[in-house]
């Protein structure tokens, strides 16, 4: 179906996680969405600014939905991951906080400096895109000794991407709980639990949306866990040499790459407490469904064809477009050494969104008269 995705119950499910509390972890949608559109949250107001200990466990997590089990990166076409993990999202004026829940038999970890690479160890990371650009977006990533990694990025990779590392989150908060013991297999531990809270000022210089946002404002966010294959070996946790790691992801991204913020999910701001409100979707649904789709066609197209399309002919029967009057494609074409897609979209009589996609992937939209 292309489209008919769509929540019309209210928040019914439950999980016991972190110390067997019952939590929600259904998040309903007012109307449908398209069946490939990014997972999306609705993150509620908390009432009074938090404690960051880690623990999660003041009665406004209890109240937070969590979010779907965490899938494989590249989506359900990999088997399911081994141990459990969830999410859940809240803010106040000064705070975009952040909770997980994992489940994890071998607690391990090795980084202590700060701004390590903290992916060589398991980890939880943070991806968070405000103003959905795919451009300038910030990365968030922790181990379970607490160590901290935090950077800015100018897009993604495959898009010439490149990063700063010096780059901080000043004001950042985080917190770490472990039920069981660090790096000591003698034993089995039961997982641990990540508190973090970023400042909005860490957002502000870049984002081009209001910081902190207001009700109904959508940005892009997803989440990462990476989990690395253990041995035990005299005594001690180690891990081979030449293994791969596994990547399991709140809405996945169709690739082994985190830097595909299109593929991120829609966090959706309310000011109401959390699990009251349902996700609304907006006017932009419809067109970035189709340049996310586009992208995927126009990548594929380069890859077998070596260079980029130059017609919209190029590309038939490569990509799924929706079915939508009010969206038109305009321009396609190679643009120095990447290319470009425009497209218009009418809102009201008489006005409309201009929407290109490229060069380099940025993403960007300005309002336009349009004339019939």
């Amino acid at each position: 179906m292309e489209w008919g995705r769509s929540t019309t119950g209210m928040l019914l499910l439950t999980a016991v996680l972190g110390g067997g509390c019952a939590a929600p972890v259904a998040v309903q949608v007012q109307g449908t969405l398209p069946d490939d559109h990014p997972r999306v949250y609705v993150v509620g107001r908390a009432p009074q600014p938090l404690k960051i200990d880690g623990k999660l466990d003041e009665p406004i997590w209890l109240q937070a939905p969590r979010t779907d089990l965490y899938i494989d990166i590249e989506g359900d076409r990999k088997p399911r991951p081994e141990f459990d993990t969830r999410s859940a999202m809240l803010w106040d004026d000064e705070y975009f906080y952040f909770g997980c829940w994992m489940d994890e038999p071998h607690l391990w970890g090795t980084l202590t400096e700060r701004d390590s690479i903290i992916y060589r160890d398991n980890d939880w990371e943070i991806f968070v895109d405000p103003d959905r650009d795919n451009v300038d977006y910030d990365e968030f990533e922790i181990n379970v000794l607490g160590t901290e990694f935090d950077l800015r990025l100018t897009r993604g990779y495959r898009c010439g991407g490149t990063f700063d590392i010096p780059w901080d989150m000043v004001g950042l908060k985080t917190g770490i709980h472990v039920e069981g013991t660090i790096n000591d297999p003698s034993d089995q531990d039961s997982g641990w639990t990540v508190e973090v809270a970023i400042p909005w000022s860490s957002f502000a210089d870049v984002s081009n949306v209001p910081c902190p946002p207001g009700p109904g404002d959508i940005w892009a966010a997803n989440f990462s866990r990476v989990q690395w294959p253990l041995e035990i070996v005299d005594g001690a946790y180690v891990k081979p040499e030449g293994v791969k790691e596994d990547n399991w992801v709140w809405t996945p991204q169709d690739a082994i790459d985190m830097h595909r913020p299109e593929y991120w999910g829609s966090v959706q701001f309310v000011d109401a407490p959390p699990g009251t409100r349902p996700f609304v979707p907006d006017d932009q649904v419809v067109p970035r469904t189709i340049l996310r789709r586009l992208q995927t066609a126009i990548e594929q197209y380069i890859e077998t064809e070596g260079e980029p399309p130059t017609s919209w002919a190029d590309l038939e029967g490569r990509w799924m477009p929706v079915p939508d009057s009010r969206v038109i494609l305009k321009d396609i074409g190679p643009k120095g050494d990447s290319w470009f897609v425009t497209m218009q979209q009418l809102t009201d009589p008489g006005e409309g969104v201009h929407w290109q996609l490229g060069p380099n992937c940025r993403l960007t939209r300005e309002a336009v008269i349009v004339y019939e």
